[in-house]
């Protein structure tokens, strides 16, 4: 096979990597701060990538709709809406739900989730229907043999990794940060020296949701194609990746997203019909997690985030 076009896949299969990890994160930090699994992280992915395409749409109602500046302007638009809503999420549902029941937790975030995209379907314009992303990032490229090296994936690659390591910094050298690892170490003790627990609570939700509305632009940008059910594959990758790496490891979380984007690229290698590398890529997440149920990662669980 030829080196170009095994690159081409492997530049593609980063790209989806960088998606699938910026989700999966968001999955590791809700679950070390407060033992949540958030199954309706996959439509906020969803609804931050709608946001940015509504915010775009006034721009150009406002004859704002310069490449750069909307590519810009966009992608903070939905960052911002989903990290509010994610603290709302936190603040109305999940903290109430505290002492409850797991599963009442688990049921809530669901049905969020499909309100949320129902909501989507119904009253976005058209909302049923696949809709168009902009094209706002250059439409560069280098021909290498196979291999077109398209500007824009660079850059996508680049903003998410830098997104993924900010996230790092964040928690391991910030006040915030630090407060964030001792709630998930141990929330008692955590209060007991002085720390707002449920300050700290919503802004991890905040953060993660922020993470996934740019995850959610990503997949825009990079497909030039959004619609109202892309959240749940996302979602369940996402997951999926967060539980084989580790879930509480965000280490893991993104060797997990990694992970599973290169089984999916290395199923559209290996046969000849694209749709079964989705098939081939849980497949192999199903033998893996029976092999180590515990995650890639587990020895570092201690330490939750």
């Amino acid at each position: 096979m030829d080196l170009g076009f095994i690159a081409q896949y492997l530049l593609n299969g980063i790209v989806l990597g960088v998606i699938y990890a910026m989700v999966a994160v968001g999955f590791t930090l809700f679950f070390g701060v407060l033992d949540v699994i958030k199954f309706s992280h996959g439509d906020v992915v969803m609804a931050g990538a709608f946001t940015a395409l509504a915010t775009y749409a006034g721009l150009e109602l406002l004859g704002l709709g310069y490449p750069t500046f909307a590519a810009v302007f966009i992608t903070l638009a939905g960052i911002a809406a989903m990290a509010l809503l994610g603290a709302l999420l936190a603040k109305f549902l999940i903290l109430p739900l505290r002492n409850a029941p797991p599963l009442n937790t688990l049921l809530i975030t669901l049905m969020f989730g499909l309100a949320l995209r129902e909501s989507v379907r119904l009253f976005y314009p058209n909302g049923s229907n696949p809709k168009p992303f902009p094209q706002l990032l250059p439409d560069l490229s280098l021909s290498l043999g196979n291999l077109e090296l398209r500007f824009d994936s660079v850059l996508l690659i680049i903003v998410g990794l830098g997104a993924i390591i900010g996230v790092h910094m964040l928690i391991e050298r910030s006040r915030i940060g630090l407060a964030i690892r001792a709630v998930a170490q141990d929330p008692e003790t955590a209060r007991l020296m002085g720390i707002n627990f449920e300050r700290v609570v919503l802004a991890t939700f905040g953060l993660g949701s922020a993470l996934a509305a740019l995850a959610g632009v990503t997949n825009g940008l990079y497909y030039s194609e959004v619609n109202f059910g892309m959240g749940l594959l996302l979602g369940v990758i996402g997951f999926s990746a967060a539980v084989v790496g580790g879930l509480g490891s965000l280490y893991g979380a993104i060797i997990g997203g990694f992970l599973f984007a290169a089984l999916q690229t290395i199923g559209a290698v290996w046969f000849s019909v694209p749709a079964y590398k989705d098939v081939f890529a849980f497949a192999c997440i199903i033998a893996l997690m029976a092999w180590k149920p515990t995650g890639l990662l587990a020895a570092k669980s201690a330490e939750r985030v």
